[in-house]
């Protein structure tokens, strides 16, 4: 089997190699990389391996990085030392991953594992992870500039209980029952604002956690929020009900 490092640490990458052909003398290194301009010129020589060890994080950048410029279907076991809530979304998009230190037992277990799944065409699995990774780590507004007449002003986002759109316009509402018109659509607002603090209950509205106070059953397996300043907007349509019982269950 022939395997290829990508590790910027150079003990890292002599104490896997040393692991790997230990565990198996089979096990040909092709080749080790420090960093992903080495690692896009070693692919786009048509350079492939059966198996490739790679670190999240080398010198010049995330390896994301080197899968967004060179097709790469090897099957790929992540190296990492981040914390539990990264390691999570490798194992959510199903990619093998090694914490290190690595030590014998886990690598022998990654290599089994890679052996009974041999996983024919790991690009998509790869773009899946990095888009959980760019997720996890991205940075959502925390404040929205609104009009007062002639005067610009900034609304913290602890400050607002909901988005609603309502005749072509959204509005941003406050605690104190203000409303201010936003330049952006609801669908546009989903990608700024964090989905660990709102929810789009239905096509018209955007929810604030904390603005969810009550909630009770509505006709034709609906919720209804109970909240002064939602009124008719404050019904959780029936295709989003589970998934927002699992956002307040968080």
């Amino acid at each position: 089997m022939k395997v290829i490092i990508i590790e910027d640490e150079k003990l890292s990458a002599e104490h896997l190699g040393n692991l790997l052909t230990k565990i198996d003398s089979t096990i040909e290194i092709l080749a080790e990389v420090d960093s992903v301009k080495k690692s896009i010129a070693l692919f786009s020589k048509g350079t492939v391996a059966d198996l490739l060890f790679v670190d999240v994080h080398l010198a010049d950048g995330l390896s994301f990085e080197i899968f967004a410029k060179v097709e790469v279907n090897t099957p790929i076991i992540f190296t990492t030392a981040f914390d539990e809530y990264a390691i999570k979304a490798f194992k959510l998009n199903s990619v093998d991953y090694l914490l290190k230190p690595i030590g014998q037992e886990d690598l022998k277990g990654a290599l089994s594992k890679f052996k009974k799944v041999r996983q024919p065409n790991n690009s998509s699995i790869v773009e899946d992870l990095a888009i959980a990774y760019k997720n996890s780590n991205k940075q959502y507004k925390n404040r929205f500039m609104v009009k007062m007449g002639e005067i610009i002003t900034t609304i913290k986002i602890e400050e607002i209980t909901h988005f609603v759109s309502e005749d072509g316009v959204v509005l941003l509402s406050t605690l104190s029952g203000k409303r201010f018109v936003v330049d952006y659509t609801l669908d546009h607002l989903e990608s700024l604002i964090s989905p660990e603090s709102f929810f789009r209950i239905n096509r018209k509205a955007i929810i604030h956690i904390d603005a969810v106070q009550k909630v009770s059953s509505y006709f034709n397996s609906r919720l209804k929020i109970n909240h002064p300043q939602l009124e008719e907007d404050g019904i959780v349509s029936r295709e989003r009900v589970a998934d927002f019982k699992k956002w307040l269950d968080k």
